[in-house]
């Protein structure tokens, strides 16, 4: 059995994470090195879904929406690293938002600051992006999903509230906070909210498989009090 999340038989949210490198994309050297999870956010009963950062493998990821009787109407970017949205790193050329492009005529979905960078890793045009400002909201079907902007790891780096799950792309990690160590970082306070963050744990060795927190005051980001609780060994940095 895959370790993805499907939605209870009265939900009518469709939501999935896959693992790149193990749940598709199992040929693809880079997305066996790399710990990167795709999300799958939709309508079960339009049918209707977002891919939350196609990467490595596009066919495979519409395969996994097909065999769910799924279709894919859109994207939505966390951010413009190319283990998210395609393009070079470390010699590696991977598939991404321009492939998923060429299969099928669908929106992707970016803050207006990241709009720039996924056009130049990627080679899509400006056109090709829809740039957002934070909360803004994205509808699948029925499904209301919410644009936060969250600059730190890069400049337009987004989480994706829906339902109370937060999907967090790089900000972050199973083991802390996305590192901001990149030229283009930036500073980041914020306020959190009761919810349930992603990723989760991909072995399903800790206790928590997602983690709920709780935070009335400002955190800055990157202090332990702001990471999730997981035993499990750090993953590699997906960068």
């Amino acid at each position: 059995m895959d370790h993805t999340t499907h939605p209870d038989n009265g939900d009518r949210l469709y939501f999935r994470q896959l693992l790149a490198g193990r749940d598709f994309a199992t040929e693809d050297q880079m997305a066996r090195q790399m710990v990167n999870f795709v999300y799958l956010i939709g309508d079960r009963e339009t049918g209707d879904a977002v891919v939350v950062d196609p990467a490595y493998d596009v066919d495979g990821i519409l395969d996994v929406l097909a065999d769910d009787d799924m279709r894919c109407t859109g994207a939505l970017a966390t951010h413009y690293h190319p283990d998210h949205v395609g393009g070079s790193m470390m010699g590696f050329d991977i598939v991404g938002a321009a492939e998923l492009l060429e299969r099928t005529s669908v929106p992707i979905h970016a803050q207006h600051d990241e709009v720039g960078f996924i056009a130049e890793v990627t080679g899509l045009g400006d056109g090709d992006i829809v740039g957002h400002e934070s909360g803004d909201v994205v509808t699948v079907g029925a499904i209301d999903i919410e644009l936060i902007h969250t600059p730190g790891h890069t400049p337009g780096s987004q989480c994706f509230l829906v339902d109370g799950r937060l999907v967090a792309g790089d900000t972050l990690f199973l083991e802390g906070c996305g590192r901001t160590t990149s030229p283009v970082a930036t500073p980041l306070r914020c306020t959190t909210v009761s919810t349930t963050a992603w990723p989760r744990c991909p072995t399903r060795q800790c206790s928590t498989q997602a983690t709920s927190t709780r935070r009335s005051h400002q955190l800055p980001w990157g202090t332990p009090d702001a990471t999730t609780s997981c035993s499990c060994p750090a993953p590699r940095s997906s960068g």
